[in-house]
């Protein structure tokens, strides 16, 4: 079943008379609980794609539909809300709040989210409930990233977008972060959707996104991604 779908999708900047095309008429289906991995150079489209998916920003013609719903005619109000119940966001910048303790980061997601999961058993699950009561500062690089998967997990989202999320971290650490994000589409069904420039990661995907100067060039299903363990690093 298709939980994403882009139909003749364009997003058009325009600064003065000069427009950039960032997407071109772009038609796209995604099925759900699938670990997504979308390829690209840079400015290609990538984070406009993502960006458009998870509701910062609006198409300038076409239709995006997310579970059946139309969510390239929103509102802004409406987009807030659909952000809330609808996504989460991993980001290669961590985005968390330095003053709040771990678990306090992760428990924010409870003021948005209609249906959310417990902070607690969120950090568990990335390995982090010895850390519960430290700072962001008192955290390395990985673990503050754990933070903010936990955090988009706890919002209980139909889909997880995550823009380059293994960019800033260290091999290990990145091979750390990508079972867990794995194992949240292969264990709990979720959608996992990942842009980035690394082609190792694709070989774990379900299905290859490739996009060039804002089309899609290819849409694969992979019959066998390969495990974490399996991907040569």
């Amino acid at each position: 079943m298709a939980i994403v779908e882009f139909k003749d999708v364009s997003r058009v900047y325009k600064n003065g008379d000069h427009e950039q095309r960032a997407l071109d008429h772009v038609n796209l289906s995604l099925e759900e609980g699938k670990f997504i991995v979308v390829l690209g150079p840079s400015g290609a489209g990538k984070s406009t794609l993502l960006n458009l998916l998870g509701g910062l920003d609006s198409p300038t013609t076409g239709t995006i539909l997310v579970g059946g719903k139309d969510i390239s005619t929103l509102t802004n109000n409406e987009l807030a809300d659909y952000r809330a119940a609808s996504v989460g966001f991993v980001f290669q910048s961590y985005n968390l709040i330095p003053t709040l303790t771990v678990i306090e980061n992760v428990a924010l997601v409870k003021e948005i989210a209609p249906h959310p999961l417990s902070s607690h058993e969120m950090l568990k699950a990335v390995g982090l409930e010895d850390h519960i009561h430290n700072f962001p500062s008192e955290l390395s690089g990985g673990e503050q990233q754990r933070v903010s998967i936990a955090r988009a997990l706890a919002k209980n989202p139909q889909i997880l977008l995550c823009d380059e999320p293994t960019g800033a971290l260290d091999s290990e650490t990145g091979v750390m972060v990508l079972k867990l994000l794995l194992s949240m589409a292969r264990d709990l069904g979720k959608t996992i959707i990942i842009v980035t420039h690394n082609q190792s990661i694709a070989k774990m995907a379900d299905t290859i996104v490739r996009v060039k100067s804002g089309k899609v060039v290819s849409c694969e299903e992979q019959a066998h991604p390969l495990t974490v363990e399996e991907v040569e690093w």
